[in-house]
């Protein structure tokens, strides 16, 4: 049995290929520097710094993305070792392989195109790793160097060093959600440290504006700044539940809305549905989920959603009577809309690959504008917007 132990581990992680995985993540990071250096080569140092921090929050909101399309198309199996595929690195060296798993199970999770989704996810997420790197490097050398090279002083190196740090602790995220086989919760914890990830470079987009005078810290009163802050734990929190709802399959549990299975209190088993530690499709006990359990997990997420939809609209309204924070609470208010529309359209429209993916990426864009509007503010005195006189007022005036 030892042996058989070893052989399992030995199979599940594969390190052969690593470095040519490095390799190719690192070339693949040379096109968006490339790109960097070329349009901005006029650029200070700084602005060319923060285009590249721009970008690689693009990319890495992409990534985010594809990992909800890898997971929504059932292809976080599609090479079942790490860090490459069936030892290689790539689906290439893989075929032999591959087209044994599939001729053994034609509908298994092992195929030749959930192998490619699989691993171009992980170039990608090598190449964002890369960039993080350089960021990180060049933090810490505009520091040393007082700034001097960069014509102003550079934001603190501690920041894209946290998130060096941080795409580390997601790539052994990533490693467990294949070696464990998609255990639930290290699925969910892999979705959240993509957010938290996008948070992490969000948060330095708005330090690099605000060194160039593009952002100015905007005054929130007391009041607002908390239910700011309330409305950013809720989206959190909620985003933690629609995981958990997405990685137990629990999507379609109800099927019709406002009530769920014609009910507006369907039957459910909490005790079950929330076991967190377990592997998919059973519970701790090793007996099959009930689709009680499914339905608990369903509808906590959607009682969340009603509450969490009513705060955001509550923050976008308060926003909008301020001043410099009226465009934010108008993005806010926008993604609230497309979250709920998207949501629906998973329930009544049998899960779509479309709107599945769409609704992580509306998360992580409610996340995005959230810690933009957290780091864009201090507390103070809030300047809110005037409001017009009726044009009758103003003429008797």
């Amino acid at each position: 049995m030892p042996g058989s132990n070893a052989m399992t581990v030995q199979a599940l992680y594969d390190l052969s290929p690593l470095l040519r995985m490095m390799l190719f993540g690192a070339m693949l990071a040379l096109a968006p520097l490339a790109w960097v250096w070329f349009r901005h080569r006029r650029a200070s140092p700084l602005g060319r710094v923060q285009a590249l921090t721009m970008l690689t929050l693009f990319l890495t909101f992409d990534l985010v993305m594809f990992g909800a399309f890898t997971r929504l198309t059932d292809s976080g199996l599609g090479c079942p070792d790490w860090p490459g595929c069936y030892g290689s690195a790539s689906p290439l060296g893989a075929h032999a392989a591959i087209a044994a798993a599939q001729s053994a199970m034609p509908t298994g999770p092992v195929t030749s195109g959930k192998a490619w989704v699989e691993m171009i996810h992980r170039y990608l997420a090598t190449s964002v790793g890369v960039l993080i790197l350089v960021l990180t490097a060049v933090a810490w050398l505009g520091r040393s160097a007082g700034g001097r090279h960069m014509q102003v002083q550079p934001i603190s190196p501690w920041w894209p060093t946290l998130t060096l740090l941080w795409v580390c602790i997601q790539g052994a995220f990533g490693a467990l959600t294949v070696t464990m086989k998609l255990f639930p919760a290290i699925v969910t914890l892999h979705l959240l440290g993509g957010l938290v990830l996008l948070a992490l470079l969000c948060v330095q987009v708005v330090q690099f504006a605000q060194l160039e005078g593009k952002v100015t810290p905007v005054a929130l009163s007391p009041g607002l700044r908390w239910l700011l802050m309330l409305s950013f734990v809720m989206l959190v929190l909620q985003a933690a539940l629609g995981g958990w709802v997405s990685t137990n399959y629990a999507v379609l549990a109800c099927t019709d809305f406002p009530k769920c299975q014609g009910s507006w209190w369907p039957l459910m088993d909490f005790r079950e549905g929330f076991e967190f530690w377990r592997h998919l499709g059973v519970t701790g006990a090793g007996e099959y989920i009930s689709f009680a359990a499914l339905t608990a997990i369903h509808y906590v997420h959607r009682l969340m959603a009603f509450l969490v939809l009513a705060l955001l609209a509550l923050l976008a309204w308060r926003l909008n009577r301020v001043v410099a924070m009226q465009k934010p609470a108008r993005w806010i208010a926008a993604l609230s809309a497309l979250q709920l529309a998207t949501g629906l359209s998973n329930v009544v429209l049998d899960w779509p690959l479309f709107a599945a993916v769409l609704h992580t990426g509306g998360a992580g864009a409610l996340v995005l504008a959230l810690t933009w509007t957290v780091a864009a503010s201090r507390p103070g005195k809030t300047v809110k917007a005037a409001v017009p006189k009726p044009t009758a007022m103003r003429q008797t005036a």
